[in-house]
Protein backbone atom coordinates (compact mmCIF):
# COMPACT_ATOMS: atom_id res chain seq x y z
CA UNK A 1 0.00 0.00 0.00
CA UNK A 2 0.91 3.47 -1.22
CA UNK A 3 2.00 5.71 1.93
CA UNK A 4 0.33 9.04 1.98
CA UNK A 5 2.70 12.09 2.98
CA UNK A 6 1.81 15.33 3.71
CA UNK A 7 3.20 18.74 5.63
CA UNK A 8 1.94 20.85 7.67
CA UNK A 9 -0.93 22.61 7.25
CA UNK A 10 -1.00 22.34 3.49
CA UNK A 11 -2.33 18.92 3.56
CA UNK A 12 -5.02 20.04 6.93
CA UNK A 13 -7.36 22.42 6.11
CA UNK A 14 -9.72 24.11 8.94
CA UNK A 15 -13.00 22.68 9.08
CA UNK A 16 -14.70 24.64 6.47
CA UNK A 17 -11.82 23.82 4.21
CA UNK A 18 -10.39 27.34 4.00
CA UNK A 19 -7.28 25.69 2.36
CA UNK A 20 -9.23 24.68 -0.59
CA UNK A 21 -10.57 28.10 -0.98
CA UNK A 22 -7.53 29.78 -1.07
CA UNK A 23 -6.16 27.12 -3.53
CA UNK A 24 -9.02 27.40 -5.70
CA UNK A 25 -10.01 29.84 -8.86
CA UNK A 26 -11.66 32.77 -7.35
CA UNK A 27 -15.55 31.93 -7.75
CA UNK A 28 -15.14 27.91 -6.88
CA UNK A 29 -16.80 26.56 -3.76
CA UNK A 30 -15.24 25.60 -0.79
CA UNK A 31 -14.39 22.02 -0.62
CA UNK A 32 -16.07 20.13 2.40
CA UNK A 33 -13.23 18.22 3.43
CA UNK A 34 -14.27 18.01 7.49
CA UNK A 35 -18.04 16.59 6.46
CA UNK A 36 -16.20 14.31 3.42
CA UNK A 37 -13.64 13.00 6.01
CA UNK A 38 -16.20 12.44 8.43
CA UNK A 39 -18.38 10.85 6.29
CA UNK A 40 -15.79 8.33 4.90
CA UNK A 41 -14.64 7.46 8.59
CA UNK A 42 -18.02 7.15 9.74
CA UNK A 43 -18.94 4.75 6.99
CA UNK A 44 -15.48 2.74 7.56
CA UNK A 45 -16.83 2.09 10.94
CA UNK A 46 -20.68 1.75 10.83
CA UNK A 47 -20.08 -1.33 8.31
CA UNK A 48 -16.81 -2.28 10.15
CA UNK A 49 -18.90 -3.33 12.74
CA UNK A 50 -20.78 -5.32 10.64
CA UNK A 51 -18.12 -6.32 8.65
CA UNK A 52 -16.16 -8.61 11.39
CA UNK A 53 -19.28 -10.48 11.96
CA UNK A 54 -19.64 -10.89 8.32
CA UNK A 55 -16.61 -12.46 7.40
CA UNK A 56 -17.09 -15.89 10.09
CA UNK A 57 -19.77 -16.17 7.06
CA UNK A 58 -17.41 -15.85 4.40
CA UNK A 59 -20.13 -12.84 3.62
CA UNK A 60 -18.71 -9.29 2.33
CA UNK A 61 -20.34 -6.18 2.48
CA UNK A 62 -22.37 -6.88 -0.59
CA UNK A 63 -23.90 -9.79 1.10
CA UNK A 64 -24.50 -7.65 4.09
CA UNK A 65 -26.58 -5.18 1.72
CA UNK A 66 -28.44 -7.65 -0.33
CA UNK A 67 -29.76 -9.74 2.73
CA UNK A 68 -30.69 -6.31 4.56
CA UNK A 69 -32.53 -4.88 1.85
CA UNK A 70 -34.38 -8.34 0.90
CA UNK A 71 -34.90 -8.79 4.83
CA UNK A 72 -36.33 -5.11 5.16
CA UNK A 73 -38.74 -5.43 2.13
CA UNK A 74 -40.21 -8.85 1.59
CA UNK A 75 -40.91 -9.99 -1.83
CA UNK A 76 -38.49 -7.38 -3.17
CA UNK A 77 -37.83 -8.09 -7.09
CA UNK A 78 -34.33 -8.66 -8.37
CA UNK A 79 -34.65 -6.36 -10.41
CA UNK A 80 -35.61 -3.28 -7.71
CA UNK A 81 -32.83 -4.97 -6.18
CA UNK A 82 -30.46 -4.15 -8.60
CA UNK A 83 -31.55 -0.74 -8.77
CA UNK A 84 -31.59 -0.11 -4.69
CA UNK A 85 -27.92 -1.78 -5.05
CA UNK A 86 -26.75 0.34 -8.01
CA UNK A 87 -24.94 -3.07 -8.96
CA UNK A 88 -24.66 -5.23 -12.37
CA UNK A 89 -26.69 -8.61 -12.46
CA UNK A 90 -23.35 -10.61 -12.78
CA UNK A 91 -22.38 -9.18 -9.35
CA UNK A 92 -25.46 -9.71 -7.67
CA UNK A 93 -25.66 -13.29 -9.18
CA UNK A 94 -23.22 -14.69 -7.61
CA UNK A 95 -24.10 -12.67 -3.95
CA UNK A 96 -27.28 -13.72 -4.48
CA UNK A 97 -26.56 -17.35 -5.29
CA UNK A 98 -24.34 -17.79 -2.06
CA UNK A 99 -27.53 -16.38 0.01
CA UNK A 100 -29.77 -18.62 -1.41
CA UNK A 101 -27.22 -22.01 -1.76
CA UNK A 102 -26.80 -21.46 2.42
CA UNK A 103 -30.44 -20.48 3.35
CA UNK A 104 -30.75 -17.25 4.20
CA UNK A 105 -33.09 -15.91 1.16
CA UNK A 106 -35.40 -17.66 -0.66
CA UNK A 107 -36.72 -16.87 -4.26
CA UNK A 108 -40.34 -17.18 -5.58
CA UNK A 109 -42.17 -16.63 -8.95
CA UNK A 110 -44.40 -13.74 -8.65
CA UNK A 111 -48.16 -14.82 -8.94
CA UNK A 112 -49.57 -12.27 -11.63
CA UNK A 113 -45.94 -12.60 -13.62
CA UNK A 114 -44.02 -15.60 -13.76
CA UNK A 115 -41.40 -14.41 -14.83
CA UNK A 116 -40.69 -12.01 -11.42
CA UNK A 117 -38.36 -13.24 -9.29
CA UNK A 118 -39.10 -12.05 -6.03
CA UNK A 119 -36.76 -12.12 -2.69
CA UNK A 120 -37.83 -13.60 1.35
CA UNK A 121 -35.55 -14.03 3.71
CA UNK A 122 -35.75 -17.37 5.83
CA UNK A 123 -35.51 -16.98 9.74
CA UNK A 124 -32.29 -17.71 9.51
CA UNK A 125 -31.48 -14.62 6.79
CA UNK A 126 -34.00 -12.35 9.55
CA UNK A 127 -31.68 -13.95 11.86
CA UNK A 128 -28.29 -12.46 10.40
CA UNK A 129 -30.04 -9.27 10.10
CA UNK A 130 -31.27 -8.51 13.04
CA UNK A 131 -27.59 -9.14 14.67
CA UNK A 132 -26.13 -6.81 12.47
CA UNK A 133 -28.84 -4.50 12.44
CA UNK A 134 -27.98 -4.94 16.10
CA UNK A 135 -24.27 -3.44 15.92
CA UNK A 136 -25.10 -0.69 13.73
CA UNK A 137 -28.11 0.05 16.08
CA UNK A 138 -25.63 0.34 19.48
CA UNK A 139 -23.18 2.30 17.23
CA UNK A 140 -25.94 4.86 16.04
CA UNK A 141 -27.06 4.91 19.54
CA UNK A 142 -23.56 5.35 21.07
CA UNK A 143 -23.25 8.21 18.78
CA UNK A 144 -26.77 10.01 19.43
CA UNK A 145 -26.56 9.59 22.91
CA UNK A 146 -25.76 13.31 23.83
CA UNK A 147 -28.46 14.86 21.26
CA UNK A 148 -31.49 15.66 21.31
CA UNK A 149 -35.41 14.69 19.62
CA UNK A 150 -34.71 17.56 17.09
CA UNK A 151 -30.77 17.43 17.06
CA UNK A 152 -31.66 13.85 15.89
CA UNK A 153 -34.16 14.83 13.38
CA UNK A 154 -31.45 16.91 11.74
CA UNK A 155 -29.32 13.98 11.25
CA UNK A 156 -31.77 12.63 9.48
CA UNK A 157 -32.67 15.50 7.49
CA UNK A 158 -29.16 15.35 6.25
CA UNK A 159 -28.58 12.02 5.69
CA UNK A 160 -31.95 12.49 3.13
CA UNK A 161 -30.84 15.02 1.83
CA UNK A 162 -27.08 13.37 1.15
CA UNK A 163 -29.71 10.93 -1.38
CA UNK A 164 -30.46 11.53 -4.82
CA UNK A 165 -34.15 12.52 -5.23
CA UNK A 166 -34.81 11.86 -8.44
CA UNK A 167 -33.48 8.11 -8.05
CA UNK A 168 -36.97 6.32 -8.70
CA UNK A 169 -36.24 3.80 -6.61
CA UNK A 170 -39.29 1.92 -4.69
CA UNK A 171 -37.13 1.27 -1.76
CA UNK A 172 -36.01 4.90 -1.42
CA UNK A 173 -40.10 5.77 -1.86
CA UNK A 174 -40.91 3.57 0.85
CA UNK A 175 -38.17 5.38 3.35
CA UNK A 176 -39.10 9.05 2.26
CA UNK A 177 -42.76 8.59 2.58
CA UNK A 178 -42.41 7.00 6.20
CA UNK A 179 -43.16 3.09 5.72
CA UNK A 180 -40.68 1.28 8.13
CA UNK A 181 -38.29 4.43 7.86
CA UNK A 182 -38.89 4.71 11.48
CA UNK A 183 -38.73 1.33 12.76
Amino acid sequence: MTDINYSGMAAKPDSQGSEAASAAPAGARELRWDIIELLFFAYRDFVGDADQELEAFGFGRAHHRVIHFVTRYPGLKVADLLDVLRITKQSLGRVLKQLLDEGYIVQKTGNNDRRQRLLYATPKGEALVARLAGLQTDRINRAIAGIDAEGVETVRQFLRAMIDRDDPDKVLEAIFGGRKARE
